[in-house]
């Protein structure tokens, strides 16, 4: 037998921290091989009777063993069966009106579990949604919490963006309902908690901004008894009727159990928060041994993987290398849409997605390997053909036509100009958001129908970033026919405003076909009254600019779909004339500054016109045919220079996002046929239906 003391002579055990040279290390491998194959043949050579002599390894030898024996121990630590406990998962959505604090709060939550914020509204990844201060998408991202993983879903606040919740309330067990404690139930929270009672969650009510000088106890105990009439009357059940409520400040970065504007040093974190979604919340109920199946509720596109789908894992496990396919559901039954394998393995850690080898039910991941499958479908193992249940979304309320921009400006912007590019763009937009629908049109258009003039306005600003050129026309409301009679979509309004605004709102909307709900005053303000109305949703098209002159930029006002009603007949006098242009060419000051008292203008000097292209909003209702490009006849008394005087109002620049232009349309739904153009835009307008 050969002596490994004598090939490996080593001092003492502590030498096991020098490292072995390559040579040794090759040498040991092969010694270790020869006395495994020789005690392997001595025992099947001999019976029992002869017991083989210990071998005794080297210190560094020993110390290899000892650590690929932890390695092996560690391997199994992090095994699929303890990695995958459902029952230390925990998925919760945060759900609430507009501008409450949701994005805020999800970034002291990262914070408190040790995420790296690199900036404020980390989970706001999309450049529009940083300029402007709102979440478009929905996102998902998970924080470990003491021995428990928490899988976060950060949802918009805008009613035109309620697809997004719709879609993401199937993925989870729980949600926290965050309010501002100030302004109270608003009329998006009504729509996201109807959403989460439907699918039986179990709502953590989070009363945020109480650090606020105007809100004391009694105005929180009035906030929560009126969410409490607003779970009963969407049909809660005594369980979510029993809903824990929490007080915070997502701005200094702290909740409590109980009310308090100033805690102590220790509380001031979000510890009480993450510990009741612990013990309110419920797991994941899971099958591990269940074949896989996963309800595609999310998707990306990466240059270098693909469609990247995310979804909630309903049953069973998957790990990087299965064989899958993807499955819907069509009139005939289940199709098979694609098979593959899984390419990659994902999940987003704090602010940064991980690579991950493996994942249980009643997680939610993200996947790689598949070209076809969207949002809606089922992703399973191959030998499942049974498709998940989709998710029911609400029919659009609005709807535009989307076509080739061939004004005379066309071509100066963008790079893509063709109908078959601006078709493939909206089909792709179709595939991510389930709540637009694309229906091809006559000539090269495309008829977008979405929730609102805000979906539908980020939507083409995102194409005019792209560099797309479209014509665009005005929205038009999508009206329903049941038992032969007409009905149109009823949105429900909120306004808050000065009372000494009331009169004039009130007859503003009277015209619109609004109809008063509720008015009274707002707890806790001096002379601020608060409306609740219910209108047609053609009636509130470009009212945000009227309500906001009307009121000085004092008030707000929110709106939620409702339902649908009987048509309330024509809208009472609500339309504007248009300065349109008779002319050809580059604008002058010299002619703007004639026609400011005519009305708003929407164009610079420097810019080119042509006839036929709104350049202004007439001050009458009767549209004025004028000519933008008039010049100066020089003689010799007048001089050139005078031009310089001439001093302009700023303009009413067109904006490049619908959410603004249809801010405008209140003017711009003539009885004709015209043009408001720059290089990338043209918007046809046209009366009504």
């Amino acid at each position: 037998m050969v002596n490994i003391t004598e090939k490996f002579a080593v001092s003492s055990v502590s030498d096991t921290s020098i490292p072995l040279l390559p040579s040794q290390f090759l040498e040991m491998v092969g010694v270790l091989r020869s006395l495994w194959s020789s005690t392997r043949n001595s025992f099947s050579s001999s019976a029992s009777s002869i017991s083989p002599k210990p071998c005794l390894l080297p210190p560094r030898a020993s110390a290899l063993a000892r650590a690929f024996s932890a390695a092996t121990a560690a391997s199994d630590a992090t095994s699929p069966s303890s990695a995958l406990n459902p029952s230390r998962l925990r998925n919760v959505a945060v759900i609430a009106h507009v501008d409450h604090g949701k994005t805020t709060l999800m970034d002291r939550l990262l914070r408190q579990c040790g995420a790296d914020i690199p900036h404020e509204r980390a989970m706001d990844s999309i450049s529009l949604e940083r300029e402007r201060g709102i979440t478009i998408a929905s996102k998902v991202t998970s924080i470990p919490w003491k021995e428990y993983e928490l899988n976060m879903v950060d949802t918009p606040g805008h009613a035109d963006f309620g697809g997004e919740v719709e879609r993401v309330v199937g993925m989870v067990e729980g949600a926290i309902l965050v309010v501002d404690a100030g302004e109270g139930p608003l009329a998006q929270t009504k729509f996201v908690l109807a959403k989460a009672l439907k699918y039986g969650l179990r709502p953590i009510l989070l009363l945020n901004k109480v650090d606020r000088p105007a809100v004391s106890e009694e105005m929180c105990n009035e906030v929560e008894s009126l969410i409490f009439d607003l779970f009963a009357n969407l049909g809660a059940s005594e369980e979510q009727l029993d809903f824990p409520v929490l007080y915070a400040s997502a701005k200094e970065g702290w909740a409590s159990t109980t009310y308090t504007k100033d805690p102590p040093a220790d509380a001031r974190n979000m510890s009480r928060l993450l510990d009741a979604i612990i013990s309110h919340v419920p797991p994941p109920t899971a099958n591990l041994e269940a074949p896989f199946q996963m309800l595609v509720s999310m998707m990306e596109r990466d240059f270098y993987l693909g469609r990247i789908l995310t979804g909630r894992v309903s049953s069973g496990s998957i790990r990087v290398g299965d064989r899958v396919h993807g499955l819907r559901h069509k009139d005939s039954g289940v199709e098979k849409i694609e098979e593959g394998k899984v390419v990659k393995l994902m999940k987003k850690k704090g602010t940064h997605m991980a690579l991950i080898d493996s994942a249980g039910a009643g997680d939610i991941v993200s996947m790689a390997g598949l070209a076809s499958p969207s949002i809606g479908h089922t992703v399973a193992n191959v030998e499942i053909m049974i498709a998940l249940p989709t998710v029911e979304l609400d029919p659009p309320t609005i709807s535009m036509t989307f076509g080739v921009n061939d004004s005379p400006l066309a071509g100066r912007d963008g790079t893509h100009l063709t109908g078959g590019k601006i078709g493939d763009r909206l089909s792709a937009e179709a595939e991510t958001n389930l709540a637009i629908n694309v229906l091809p049109g006559l000539s090269e258009s495309y008829e977008v129908q979405g929730r609102g003039e805000l979906q539908l306005g980020i939507l083409i600003e995102n194409m005019r970033r792209e560099g797309f050129e479209l014509s665009v026309s005005p929205p038009k409301v999508m009206y329903k026919t049941e038992n032969g009679q007409k009905l149109e979509p009823i949105e429900e309004v909120t306004i808050e405003v000065n009372e000494e605004h009331v009169g004039l709102v009130m007859e503003a909307l009277s015209h619109r076909r609004a109809e008063i709900v509720d008015m009274g005053p707002v707890p806790g303000s001096v002379d601020r009254t608060r409306l609740s109305l219910t209108c047609p949703s053609r009636g509130l098209v470009g009212y945000r600019s009227v309500f906001s002159s009307d009121t000085r930029g004092t008030g707000f006002m929110h709106r939620a779909f409702l339902t649908y009603e009987k048509h309330r007949g024509p809208l009472g006098n609500v339309r504007k004339g248009v300065l349109v242009s008779m002319g050809y060419g580059t604008i002058t000051a010299y002619a703007l500054m004639s026609l400011e008292p005519r009305g708003t203008l929407f164009v610079n000097p420097g810019m080119e016109t042509y006839d036929g292209m709104i350049v202004g909003e007439h001050s009458r209702d009767t549209d004025l045919d004028v000519n933008p490009v008039r010049n100066k006849e020089l003689t010799n008394v007048r001089a050139a220079s005078k031009d310089e005087n001439v001093k302009l109002a700023p303009p009413r620049l067109i904006p490049s996002c619908l959410a603004e232009i249809s801010i405008l349309m209140r003017s711009l739904l003539g009885s004709r046929l015209v043009q408001i153009s720059s290089p990338s835009w043209k918007l046809l307008i046209y009366s009504p239906a």
